[in-house]
């Protein structure tokens, strides 16, 4: 399980909490042996031809540039993401290679929470999600503030990162010492960030939201049926600053 920035005012027992449940979801996971598994684990392999089946692939690793922007299509409208790599060297070329092969197209707006953040970055698809969830990368030190806007990779703890990113929506600068560094910023469609739904609330299991488990094991099928409102990125493009 994955990697959350925790609501105020109890920070640090919130993360303790999803500390708790990622560690719970990995000994679930460690637990299936035998022939079954062996089985499971060959159907969620990806297609060797998508970029997406291998993050250690010459494809996804990139150099981003200095400077560049992300434009993500919803059904709210559009919003522009300005990544500048000297911000956060890792989290800026992960986030290039991301969003030039399409890995978040499709994906939903899971965890919208009013006064603090929108979080996205599980794929629809299982089977690529399963790839990424180990895909950890080094920490980048915190040179910029979690202002209103900025975007940051979700975590549970140091060199935790993976594909989740969250965008505030309030100035939470609490998160700086906490070691979430900002790679880039809002600077187009704000207010359609602030439009995403949010109704939902937190996720699973401290709240009535969509289980992070359960996106990584089910996907989108999961979240179209239980959680229909939520928002989606339609595509996200690189695009020239």
């Amino acid at each position: 399980m994955t990697r959350v920035p925790s609501v105020p005012p109890r920070a640090a027992a919130l993360l303790a909490l999803a500390l708790a449940a990622a560690a719970c979801g990995e000994r679930a996971a460690e637990t299936e042996t035998g022939a079954g598994a062996d089985t499971a684990a060959a159907a969620a392999q990806p297609s060797a031809q998508n970029p997406l089946s291998d993050p250690g692939s010459e494809a996804m690793n990139a150099t981003a540039p200095d400077v560049f922007q992300a434009k993500f299509e919803t059904g709210k409208g559009d919003f522009v993401i300005e990544v500048h790599r000297g911000w956060a060297p890792y989290g800026a070329d992960r986030f290039y290679n991301l969003v030039r092969n399409g890995f978040y197209d499709g994906a939903r707006f899971f965890r919208v929470i009013q006064g603090f953040m929108a979080q996205f970055g599980i794929p629809g698809d299982p089977k690529i999600a399963a790839v990424w969830r180990t895909a950890q990368m080094p920490d980048d030190p915190v040179v910029q503030s979690n202002k209103r806007g900025y975007v940051s990779y979700a975590m549970a703890g140091p060199n935790t990162r993976t594909t989740q990113v969250f965008i505030s929506f309030v100035d939470n600068t609490r998160l700086d010492e906490m070691g979430f560094a900002p790679f880039g910023v809002v600077v187009e469609g704000m207010n359609v960030v602030d439009q995403l739904h949010s109704g939902y609330g937190e996720g699973a299991p401290r709240g009535t939201g969509p289980a992070q488990a359960r996106i990584q094991a089910e996907g989108n099928e999961y979240l179209s049926r239980e959680f229909p409102n939520l928002d989606s990125v339609k595509a996200a493009t690189i695009a020239q600053p």
